[in-house]
């Protein structure tokens, strides 16, 4: 029987954050999501989508002739089958990324796959969510995000940062503002007055077109 994932969006934009900000990206969208952060922006994928057989969507993702792909939700990884569509892409050579929440476990993510992971800050309202235990999963070529609305989420996350040692274990620790809500220009000031090994990374795809789905 050919694999299925239930998809919401498979769309062709720029990459709006991590490390690959700003490269001509495909984006395939998982439906489901068991977190409900409070500042959630994909509310829409949490249900309904399309059960597709992965063959369809290598191909779908073949046409546009790009390198980069990233595989997002929702939480793609509460879908098991998600593994089988990594394992996949990364077959088919596709540079590939997967966002994922941080509370499913990692440690069977196909090892070519460069892993863009949350841990949930408590202004998320899904903060008990967090699996610290992969944080000890994460690569040399993984990312580590934070989404910061608040001065408690900014302490807080200074404190994992220390706690778990996470500038020397991944490529980068993005640190996010939540959209409209945590000023731009406070946060950087924080991370340079505080000397923080971080890279400060804004929502670009929010910049150019907003809240626009498919983009």
């Amino acid at each position: 029987m050919t694999s299925q994932v239930r998809i919401t969006e498979i769309f062709y934009s720029l990459q709006g954050e991590s490390s690959r900000v700003g490269l001509p990206t495909v984006f395939i969208r998982l439906t489901g999501c068991p977190l409900r952060c409070v500042y959630c922006d994909t509310a829409y994928a949490f249900e309904g989508g399309t059960k597709t057989d992965i063959s369809a969507i290598l191909e779908q993702t073949e046409a546009y002739s790009t390198p980069y792909v990233t595989v997002t939700g929702g939480e793609p990884l509460a879908q098991p089958e998600c593994l089988s569509l990594l394992k996949e892409l990364s077959d088919r050579g596709f540079d590939v990324s997967l966002e994922t929440s941080g509370a499913m476990p990692i440690t069977d993510v196909d090892p070519r796959v460069s892993v863009i992971m949350d841990l949930k800050t408590p202004s998320s309202g899904e903060c008990h969510r967090n699996l610290y235990e992969n944080i000890s999963a994460l690569k040399p070529i993984d990312e580590l995000k934070f989404v910061i609305e608040t001065e408690d989420d900014y302490q807080w996350c200074k404190s994992k940062l220390i706690e778990y040692q996470l500038a020397e274990r991944v490529a980068a620790v993005l640190f996010s503002p939540v959209f409209g809500e945590m000023d731009e220009t406070a946060l950087a000031e924080k991370i340079l007055n505080d000397k923080l090994p971080v890279r400060f990374q804004t929502q670009l795809h929010k910049s150019l077109w907003a809240d626009e789905k498919g983009r």
